[in-house]
């Protein structure tokens, strides 16, 4: 079997819900799946640790992300440089105003720019330390 698909998977610990919820309104993202601890069969969690996102999938466009919080007792999670979510575009109608809308509470690492491949392209780390990349496709 060939690998098809490759989605990234954000984990959170106790906010996966609060990332959801900005990246439906941010970006657009639809909810196609969600779970909570409290859903797990023979779950014992009670209170917060109920209400932590165990499993979720957004459609974002074409693609795909999963979300989940962190085993309820788990620890702190430690956010990393090494994942980024990129997110790319056919035109440049909609990436100005979803990038403002996600640098909110963030932090943006490069402005949205005209590159010298033919994009308008930046990065962000989101208020939840998420590293996002835009790239949007400029006229031809």
């Amino acid at each position: 079997m060939a690998l098809t698909t490759v989605n990234a998977y954000l984990t959170f610990d106790g906010t996966a819900a609060d990332a959801i919820a900005l990246y439906e309104r941010a970006l657009g993202a639809k909810v196609t799946f969600l779970q909570r601890f409290r859903e797990i069969p023979g779950a014992q969690f009670e209170g917060a640790d109920a209400d932590r996102v165990m499993h979720a999938t957004l459609s974002l466009g074409s693609g795909t992300v999963m979300v989940s919080d962190t085993m309820p007792g788990m620890g702190t999670l430690t956010t990393g440089t090494a994942m980024n979510v990129a997110v790319q575009y056919d035109s440049t109608d909609e990436v100005d105003v979803q990038f403002a809308a996600l640098a909110e509470g963030g932090r943006v690492t490069m402005p949205l720019e005209n590159t010298f491949w033919g994009a308008r392209f930046g990065t962000l780390v989101d208020r939840y330390g998420v590293n996002w990349m835009f790239n949007a496709e400029l006229p031809k």
